[in-house]
Protein backbone atom coordinates (compact mmCIF):
# COMPACT_ATOMS: atom_id res chain seq x y z
CA UNK A 1 0.00 0.00 0.00
CA UNK A 2 1.09 3.34 -0.98
CA UNK A 3 2.33 4.86 2.58
CA UNK A 4 0.50 8.05 1.85
CA UNK A 5 -2.92 6.52 1.04
CA UNK A 6 -4.61 6.75 4.22
CA UNK A 7 -6.56 3.68 5.85
CA UNK A 8 -10.07 4.42 6.82
CA UNK A 9 -10.93 5.04 10.21
CA UNK A 10 -10.08 2.84 12.43
CA UNK A 11 -12.63 3.25 15.08
CA UNK A 12 -13.09 1.38 18.00
CA UNK A 13 -15.89 0.70 19.99
CA UNK A 14 -15.53 -1.16 23.68
CA UNK A 15 -18.68 -3.42 24.45
CA UNK A 16 -18.77 -3.58 28.42
CA UNK A 17 -20.95 -5.72 31.02
CA UNK A 18 -20.95 -7.69 33.93
CA UNK A 19 -20.37 -11.94 33.42
CA UNK A 20 -24.20 -13.09 32.44
CA UNK A 21 -25.39 -9.61 31.04
CA UNK A 22 -25.82 -10.71 27.22
CA UNK A 23 -22.55 -9.39 26.68
CA UNK A 24 -20.53 -12.10 25.19
CA UNK A 25 -23.89 -13.09 22.64
CA UNK A 26 -24.23 -9.92 21.47
CA UNK A 27 -20.77 -9.52 20.89
CA UNK A 28 -20.85 -12.93 18.98
CA UNK A 29 -23.55 -11.70 17.20
CA UNK A 30 -21.89 -8.48 15.87
CA UNK A 31 -19.35 -11.07 14.71
CA UNK A 32 -21.72 -13.26 12.80
CA UNK A 33 -21.99 -10.93 9.29
CA UNK A 34 -24.68 -12.74 8.73
CA UNK A 35 -26.74 -11.16 10.82
CA UNK A 36 -26.60 -7.68 9.33
CA UNK A 37 -26.25 -7.63 5.83
CA UNK A 38 -26.94 -9.62 2.46
CA UNK A 39 -22.95 -9.91 1.60
CA UNK A 40 -20.62 -8.17 3.35
CA UNK A 41 -18.06 -8.83 5.13
CA UNK A 42 -16.82 -9.17 8.85
CA UNK A 43 -13.65 -10.70 10.19
CA UNK A 44 -12.10 -10.63 13.30
CA UNK A 45 -8.74 -9.24 14.03
CA UNK A 46 -7.77 -10.77 17.51
CA UNK A 47 -10.20 -12.79 19.33
CA UNK A 48 -11.74 -9.82 20.93
CA UNK A 49 -11.34 -7.68 18.35
CA UNK A 50 -14.28 -7.44 15.17
CA UNK A 51 -14.35 -5.76 11.73
CA UNK A 52 -17.96 -5.31 11.04
CA UNK A 53 -19.13 -3.50 8.13
CA UNK A 54 -21.76 -0.22 8.74
CA UNK A 55 -25.41 -1.07 7.11
CA UNK A 56 -26.41 1.46 4.70
CA UNK A 57 -29.35 1.44 2.52
CA UNK A 58 -27.66 4.11 0.66
CA UNK A 59 -24.68 2.06 -0.62
CA UNK A 60 -26.68 -0.55 -1.72
CA UNK A 61 -29.00 2.08 -3.51
CA UNK A 62 -26.02 3.45 -5.92
CA UNK A 63 -24.32 -0.17 -6.08
CA UNK A 64 -27.88 -0.56 -8.00
CA UNK A 65 -27.62 2.16 -10.01
CA UNK A 66 -23.92 2.16 -10.95
CA UNK A 67 -23.13 -1.69 -11.10
CA UNK A 68 -19.59 -0.87 -10.24
CA UNK A 69 -16.56 -3.72 -10.29
CA UNK A 70 -16.52 -3.12 -6.81
CA UNK A 71 -18.18 -2.44 -3.25
CA UNK A 72 -16.50 -0.94 -0.22
CA UNK A 73 -18.48 -0.17 2.75
CA UNK A 74 -17.35 1.84 5.79
CA UNK A 75 -16.57 -0.40 9.18
CA UNK A 76 -15.55 0.27 12.55
CA UNK A 77 -14.07 -2.03 15.31
CA UNK A 78 -15.95 -3.27 18.30
CA UNK A 79 -14.02 -4.82 20.91
CA UNK A 80 -15.47 -7.33 23.53
CA UNK A 81 -13.32 -5.61 26.99
CA UNK A 82 -13.71 -8.73 28.99
CA UNK A 83 -13.27 -9.28 32.61
CA UNK A 84 -14.40 -6.64 34.31
CA UNK A 85 -15.54 -7.53 37.84
CA UNK A 86 -15.58 -5.60 40.68
CA UNK A 87 -11.86 -4.48 42.09
CA UNK A 88 -10.80 -4.05 39.08
CA UNK A 89 -9.59 -0.44 39.64
CA UNK A 90 -7.36 -1.94 41.95
CA UNK A 91 -6.16 -4.91 39.35
CA UNK A 92 -9.11 -7.70 40.28
CA UNK A 93 -9.55 -9.77 37.49
CA UNK A 94 -8.31 -8.85 34.83
CA UNK A 95 -8.65 -5.66 35.36
CA UNK A 96 -5.61 -3.69 34.20
CA UNK A 97 -5.72 -5.00 31.27
CA UNK A 98 -9.39 -4.48 30.76
CA UNK A 99 -8.82 -0.97 31.81
CA UNK A 100 -6.13 -0.31 28.97
CA UNK A 101 -8.13 -1.86 26.48
CA UNK A 102 -10.68 0.53 27.19
CA UNK A 103 -8.47 3.39 27.09
CA UNK A 104 -7.65 2.34 23.74
CA UNK A 105 -11.34 2.88 22.42
CA UNK A 106 -13.56 5.92 20.84
CA UNK A 107 -17.03 5.31 23.05
CA UNK A 108 -18.27 2.24 24.78
CA UNK A 109 -21.30 -0.11 24.02
CA UNK A 110 -22.67 -0.91 27.62
CA UNK A 111 -24.84 -3.84 28.08
CA UNK A 112 -26.93 -3.94 31.02
CA UNK A 113 -29.13 -7.07 31.86
CA UNK A 114 -33.20 -6.17 31.79
CA UNK A 115 -34.63 -9.48 31.61
CA UNK A 116 -35.71 -11.93 34.40
CA UNK A 117 -34.85 -15.71 33.54
CA UNK A 118 -34.12 -18.18 36.76
CA UNK A 119 -31.83 -20.40 34.63
CA UNK A 120 -29.36 -17.50 33.59
CA UNK A 121 -27.63 -16.79 37.26
CA UNK A 122 -27.09 -13.30 37.76
CA UNK A 123 -23.59 -12.52 39.16
CA UNK A 124 -24.83 -10.71 41.90
CA UNK A 125 -27.86 -13.06 42.43
CA UNK A 126 -30.63 -10.66 41.48
CA UNK A 127 -31.71 -8.31 38.15
CA UNK A 128 -30.78 -4.87 38.35
CA UNK A 129 -29.38 -3.03 35.92
CA UNK A 130 -28.70 -0.05 37.81
CA UNK A 131 -26.32 -1.39 40.53
CA UNK A 132 -24.98 -3.16 37.42
CA UNK A 133 -24.02 -0.06 35.65
CA UNK A 134 -23.12 1.77 38.81
CA UNK A 135 -20.59 -1.40 39.61
CA UNK A 136 -19.20 -0.42 35.94
CA UNK A 137 -19.31 2.96 36.38
CA UNK A 138 -17.55 2.94 39.60
CA UNK A 139 -14.80 1.12 38.35
CA UNK A 140 -14.49 3.35 35.70
CA UNK A 141 -14.32 6.33 37.76
CA UNK A 142 -12.00 5.25 40.52
CA UNK A 143 -9.51 4.83 37.07
CA UNK A 144 -10.08 8.15 36.10
CA UNK A 145 -9.49 9.63 39.67
CA UNK A 146 -6.10 7.81 39.89
CA UNK A 147 -5.59 9.81 36.37
CA UNK A 148 -6.54 12.97 37.56
CA UNK A 149 -4.99 13.09 40.61
CA UNK A 150 -1.64 12.30 38.92
CA UNK A 151 -2.20 14.68 36.54
CA UNK A 152 -3.26 17.89 39.90
CA UNK A 153 0.33 16.58 41.39
CA UNK A 154 1.76 17.19 38.26
CA UNK A 155 0.81 20.65 37.36
CA UNK A 156 0.28 22.03 41.27
CA UNK A 157 3.33 23.37 42.03
CA UNK A 158 3.95 25.23 38.50
CA UNK A 159 0.06 26.40 38.79
CA UNK A 160 0.52 27.61 42.30
CA UNK A 161 4.08 29.64 42.08
CA UNK A 162 1.89 31.59 39.13
CA UNK A 163 4.23 32.04 36.26
CA UNK A 164 2.49 29.28 33.93
CA UNK A 165 -1.09 30.60 32.59
CA UNK A 166 -1.83 26.75 31.32
CA UNK A 167 -0.66 25.34 34.12
CA UNK A 168 -2.90 27.46 36.12
CA UNK A 169 -5.86 26.62 34.10
CA UNK A 170 -4.80 23.04 34.13
CA UNK A 171 -5.15 22.51 37.87
CA UNK A 172 -8.37 24.45 38.31
CA UNK A 173 -9.53 22.13 35.57
CA UNK A 174 -8.55 18.94 37.19
CA UNK A 175 -9.91 20.19 40.23
CA UNK A 176 -13.26 20.33 38.56
CA UNK A 177 -13.05 17.08 37.65
CA UNK A 178 -12.09 15.82 40.89
CA UNK A 179 -14.56 16.92 42.61
CA UNK A 180 -17.23 15.42 39.98
CA UNK A 181 -16.06 12.39 40.01
CA UNK A 182 -15.69 12.26 44.19
CA UNK A 183 -19.00 12.59 44.04
CA UNK A 184 -19.62 9.22 41.85
CA UNK A 185 -20.51 10.83 38.61
CA UNK A 186 -18.57 10.43 35.45
CA UNK A 187 -16.31 13.04 33.73
CA UNK A 188 -18.79 12.88 30.61
CA UNK A 189 -21.26 14.85 32.73
CA UNK A 190 -18.69 17.33 34.39
CA UNK A 191 -19.77 20.83 34.78
CA UNK A 192 -17.10 22.26 31.79
CA UNK A 193 -16.68 24.06 28.81
CA UNK A 194 -15.45 22.49 25.62
CA UNK A 195 -12.37 24.82 25.62
CA UNK A 196 -11.53 23.00 29.39
CA UNK A 197 -11.75 20.00 28.16
CA UNK A 198 -8.60 20.58 26.37
CA UNK A 199 -6.49 20.49 28.99
CA UNK A 200 -7.25 16.95 30.48
CA UNK A 201 -7.81 15.62 26.66
CA UNK A 202 -4.07 13.62 27.53
CA UNK A 203 -5.60 11.65 29.75
CA UNK A 204 -8.47 9.94 27.71
CA UNK A 205 -10.78 9.72 31.02
CA UNK A 206 -12.67 6.46 30.64
CA UNK A 207 -16.13 7.85 31.76
CA UNK A 208 -15.37 11.45 29.43
CA UNK A 209 -15.97 8.55 26.41
CA UNK A 210 -19.61 8.76 24.79
CA UNK A 211 -21.79 6.15 25.81
CA UNK A 212 -24.47 3.92 24.63
CA UNK A 213 -26.78 1.73 26.98
CA UNK A 214 -27.61 -1.47 25.67
CA UNK A 215 -31.08 -2.90 27.36
CA UNK A 216 -30.69 -6.46 27.05
CA UNK A 217 -34.35 -7.86 27.08
CA UNK A 218 -36.63 -11.08 26.59
CA UNK A 219 -38.39 -11.46 23.49
CA UNK A 220 -41.93 -9.74 24.86
CA UNK A 221 -40.41 -6.44 25.92
CA UNK A 222 -38.28 -5.89 22.33
CA UNK A 223 -40.65 -3.11 20.89
CA UNK A 224 -41.87 -1.73 24.02
CA UNK A 225 -39.11 -2.64 26.87
CA UNK A 226 -40.35 -2.56 30.61
CA UNK A 227 -39.87 -1.58 33.77
CA UNK A 228 -36.28 -2.15 34.02
CA UNK A 229 -35.19 -0.26 30.85
CA UNK A 230 -37.99 2.54 32.31
CA UNK A 231 -35.23 2.62 35.37
CA UNK A 232 -31.90 2.48 33.22
CA UNK A 233 -33.62 5.40 31.00
CA UNK A 234 -34.61 7.27 34.27
CA UNK A 235 -30.94 6.30 35.35
CA UNK A 236 -29.08 7.74 32.66
CA UNK A 237 -31.46 10.82 31.62
CA UNK A 238 -28.30 13.72 32.19
CA UNK A 239 -25.56 11.68 30.83
CA UNK A 240 -26.43 12.46 27.12
CA UNK A 241 -26.53 9.06 26.61
CA UNK A 242 -28.45 6.58 24.15
CA UNK A 243 -30.77 3.63 25.32
CA UNK A 244 -31.38 0.57 22.76
CA UNK A 245 -33.04 -2.00 23.47
CA UNK A 246 -32.21 -5.41 21.84
CA UNK A 247 -32.82 -9.04 22.49
CA UNK A 248 -29.71 -10.51 22.25
CA UNK A 249 -31.63 -13.65 22.36
CA UNK A 250 -33.66 -13.28 19.52
CA UNK A 251 -30.15 -11.70 17.47
CA UNK A 252 -28.49 -15.19 18.25
CA UNK A 253 -31.49 -16.80 16.61
CA UNK A 254 -31.53 -14.50 13.46
CA UNK A 255 -27.57 -15.17 13.22
CA UNK A 256 -28.19 -18.69 12.85
CA UNK A 257 -30.66 -18.21 9.84
CA UNK A 258 -28.82 -18.43 5.88
CA UNK A 259 -30.28 -16.23 3.81
CA UNK A 260 -30.96 -12.58 3.98
CA UNK A 261 -34.79 -13.07 2.59
CA UNK A 262 -35.45 -15.51 5.56
CA UNK A 263 -33.66 -13.08 8.24
CA UNK A 264 -36.19 -10.41 7.14
CA UNK A 265 -39.12 -12.95 7.75
CA UNK A 266 -37.98 -13.95 11.14
CA UNK A 267 -38.29 -9.73 11.62
CA UNK A 268 -41.26 -9.30 10.09
CA UNK A 269 -43.25 -11.83 12.55
CA UNK A 270 -41.79 -10.50 15.85
CA UNK A 271 -42.92 -6.90 14.31
CA UNK A 272 -39.51 -5.85 13.81
CA UNK A 273 -38.29 -3.61 10.82
CA UNK A 274 -34.39 -4.52 11.13
CA UNK A 275 -32.37 -6.46 13.30
CA UNK A 276 -31.08 -5.30 16.88
CA UNK A 277 -27.43 -5.46 15.69
CA UNK A 278 -28.08 -3.63 13.02
CA UNK A 279 -29.95 -0.62 15.46
CA UNK A 280 -26.74 -0.83 17.17
CA UNK A 281 -23.90 -0.46 14.68
CA UNK A 282 -25.68 2.32 13.35
CA UNK A 283 -26.36 4.06 16.80
CA UNK A 284 -22.37 3.35 17.26
CA UNK A 285 -21.60 5.02 14.36
CA UNK A 286 -23.66 7.96 15.51
CA UNK A 287 -21.68 7.68 18.83
CA UNK A 288 -18.78 8.26 17.43
CA UNK A 289 -20.06 11.54 15.75
CA UNK A 290 -19.41 10.03 12.38
CA UNK A 291 -20.68 11.32 8.88
CA UNK A 292 -20.33 9.33 5.42
CA UNK A 293 -19.47 10.21 1.96
CA UNK A 294 -19.61 8.59 -0.85
CA UNK A 295 -17.78 8.17 -4.49
CA UNK A 296 -19.29 6.33 -7.61
CA UNK A 297 -17.87 5.27 -10.56
CA UNK A 298 -17.98 1.87 -12.66
CA UNK A 299 -14.66 0.68 -11.07
CA UNK A 300 -16.03 1.29 -7.74
CA UNK A 301 -18.71 2.44 -4.83
CA UNK A 302 -17.29 3.19 -1.89
CA UNK A 303 -18.41 4.71 1.31
CA UNK A 304 -15.80 7.05 3.49
CA UNK A 305 -15.84 7.63 7.00
CA UNK A 306 -15.21 11.35 7.94
CA UNK A 307 -15.99 13.37 11.28
CA UNK A 308 -18.76 15.51 11.38
CA UNK A 309 -17.95 19.16 10.33
CA UNK A 310 -14.94 18.10 8.08
CA UNK A 311 -14.26 20.49 4.95
CA UNK A 312 -14.41 18.95 1.30
CA UNK A 313 -10.02 18.94 1.79
CA UNK A 314 -10.39 16.51 5.35
CA UNK A 315 -12.65 14.74 3.28
CA UNK A 316 -10.35 14.54 0.23
CA UNK A 317 -7.36 13.49 2.18
CA UNK A 318 -9.46 10.74 3.86
CA UNK A 319 -8.52 9.27 0.21
CA UNK A 320 -5.09 10.49 0.01
CA UNK A 321 -3.02 12.86 1.54
CA UNK A 322 -2.15 14.14 -2.06
CA UNK A 323 -5.94 15.21 -2.15
CA UNK A 324 -5.65 17.45 0.75
CA UNK A 325 -2.57 18.92 -0.51
CA UNK A 326 -3.90 19.79 -3.58
CA UNK A 327 -7.20 20.47 -3.44
CA UNK A 328 -8.87 22.21 -6.10
CA UNK A 329 -12.40 21.79 -6.29
CA UNK A 330 -14.99 19.41 -5.27
CA UNK A 331 -17.97 18.61 -7.21
CA UNK A 332 -20.91 17.25 -5.16
CA UNK A 333 -24.15 15.67 -5.97
CA UNK A 334 -26.69 15.08 -3.08
CA UNK A 335 -27.57 11.61 -2.56
CA UNK A 336 -31.40 12.12 -3.33
CA UNK A 337 -30.68 14.06 -6.54
CA UNK A 338 -28.26 11.20 -7.88
CA UNK A 339 -31.06 8.49 -6.83
CA UNK A 340 -33.86 10.84 -8.68
CA UNK A 341 -31.52 11.32 -12.28
CA UNK A 342 -30.47 7.33 -12.28
CA UNK A 343 -26.73 8.57 -11.60
CA UNK A 344 -27.14 9.92 -15.19
CA UNK A 345 -24.54 12.65 -14.26
CA UNK A 346 -25.63 15.05 -17.64
CA UNK A 347 -29.32 14.73 -16.14
CA UNK A 348 -27.80 16.08 -12.84
CA UNK A 349 -26.28 19.09 -14.40
CA UNK A 350 -28.93 20.01 -16.56
CA UNK A 351 -31.62 20.15 -13.35
CA UNK A 352 -28.84 22.45 -11.92
CA UNK A 353 -28.03 19.78 -8.70
CA UNK A 354 -24.06 19.44 -9.60
CA UNK A 355 -22.57 21.61 -6.89
CA UNK A 356 -18.61 23.14 -6.85
CA UNK A 357 -17.82 23.40 -3.84
CA UNK A 358 -14.29 25.19 -2.46
CA UNK A 359 -12.17 25.10 0.50
CA UNK A 360 -14.34 25.74 2.87
CA UNK A 361 -17.77 23.43 1.97
CA UNK A 362 -18.49 21.54 4.88
CA UNK A 363 -19.53 17.90 3.70
CA UNK A 364 -23.29 16.55 4.56
CA UNK A 365 -23.71 13.11 5.36
CA UNK A 366 -24.54 11.51 2.22
CA UNK A 367 -22.36 13.67 -0.59
CA UNK A 368 -21.22 11.69 -3.67
CA UNK A 369 -18.13 13.72 -3.88
CA UNK A 370 -15.66 13.68 -7.16
CA UNK A 371 -12.28 15.71 -5.97
CA UNK A 372 -10.05 17.83 -8.44
CA UNK A 373 -6.57 18.33 -7.66
CA UNK A 374 -3.18 19.19 -8.95
CA UNK A 375 0.27 17.76 -7.08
Amino acid sequence: MNPNTKQQMGLQCGIVGLPNVGKSTLFNCLSNAKAQAANFPFCTIEPNVGVITVPDERLTKLVEIVNPKSIVPNVIEIVDIAGLVKGASKGEGLGNQFLGNIRATNAIIHVLRCFDNDNVIHVDGSVDPIRDKEIIDTELQLKDLESIDKKIQKVEKMAKTGGDKDAKKAYEVALVYREHLLAGKSARTAPVTEEDKEYIEDLHLLTAKPVLYVCNVDETAVNTGNAYVDKVREAVKDENAEVLIISAQIESEISQLDTFEERQMFLDDLGLTESGVNKLIKAAYKLLNLATYFTAGVQEVRAWTITQGFTAPQAAGVIHTDFEKGFIRAEVIKYEDFVKHNGSEAAIKEAGKMGVEGKTYIVQDGDIMHFRFNV
